[in-house]
């Protein structure tokens, strides 16, 4: 039986990236696009709660929904489509998704609400270039590669792939690799400016200063010319501080809202 694939993304339904990603998943299932209707970049994984969705149909299998990445997952799986996806496919980005970013990402919050509905999901990024050019044809290249693998071999519960593929001519791009997410640190990331009335406005956007590029990075690899693969868990539990916490002494810091800090303290002095 053929599969049923999902396309979303953040820079809206009528973006060069999704329809390069359409065009390239389609062979692999019957390809639906549930996107919003204008650009919802850095909208995070965000839900519209305040207004009612609108799902408008454009084309055969095709809605722009006026709501969030995010939304449009939700309102696809539960409503829009006519059977539940076997794969969620969000993207291809304008811009890179790597180290820090994939919070602020609606690219990636998209695929988060799939593997978080328990759907197989990944989220593919074109990273920039000098040029300011983009060209999709390897990032579509690598979506439908990468989609006939977790279609085949599927993703463990509560994880996610976060794609990111170097923006060079198909031919320079190499394979795949595996990696952990890199960081980056913006500067003047808020820029203040003052409107005609006198009244002062800001824009949030900054550029990229500091990068981790270490081996292993999804920031390394991809400037080595490789797509980076990187699998992205929804728990974000941090297991080792976790386990350190045992030795808190919780039942003091509790007794302490009456006692003014004093039960800490004598348990600190117990301990020493």
């Amino acid at each position: 039986m053929s599969a049923t694939i999902l396309v979303s993304n953040d820079d809206g339904i009528t973006a060069p990236g999704i329809a390069a990603l359409e065009s390239a998943l389609i062979g692999l299932g019957e390809v639906f696009v549930i996107a919003p209707d204008r650009e919802r970049s850095a909208s995070s994984h965000s839900l519209t709660i305040d207004v009612p969705l609108r799902a408008v149909p454009v084309r055969e299998r095709a809605f722009a929904v006026k709501g969030t990445p995010t939304d449009c997952v939700l309102l696809a799986v539960e409503n829009l489509l006519p059977t539940r996806p076997d794969l969620v496919v969000s993207g291809i980005n304008r811009g890179p998704n790597m180290g820090n970013d994939v919070t602020y990402s609606g690219t990636v919050a998209a695929a988060i609400e799939g593997t978080i509905l328990g759907i197989p999901s990944m989220a593919v990024s074109l990273d920039h270039n000098k040029a300011g050019t983009y060209d999709y044809t390897a990032a579509g290249t690598a979506s439908r590669a990468l989609a006939a693998a977790v279609l085949e071999r599927g993703l463990p519960e509560g994880t996610l792939l976060n794609v990111n593929v170097p923006n060079v001519p198909a031919e320079q791009v190499k394979a795949p690799r595996p990696t952990r997410l890199g960081s980056q640190v913006y500067e003047d990331s808020i820029v203040e400016k003052t409107d005609p009335r006198g009244k002062s406005y800001y824009w949030i956007g900054g550029q990229s200063s500091r990068r981790s590029c270490d081996s292993g990075t999804d920031f390394a690899v991809v400037a080595e010319g490789h797509v980076s693969v990187t699998p992205i868990q929804l728990d974000m539990t941090d297991f080792e501080t976790l386990a350190h916490m045992a030795d808190w002494p919780f039942d003091a810091i509790h007794d302490s809202r009456k006692g003014g800090g004093a039960a800490v303290e004598k348990s600190r002095e117990e301990s020493a």
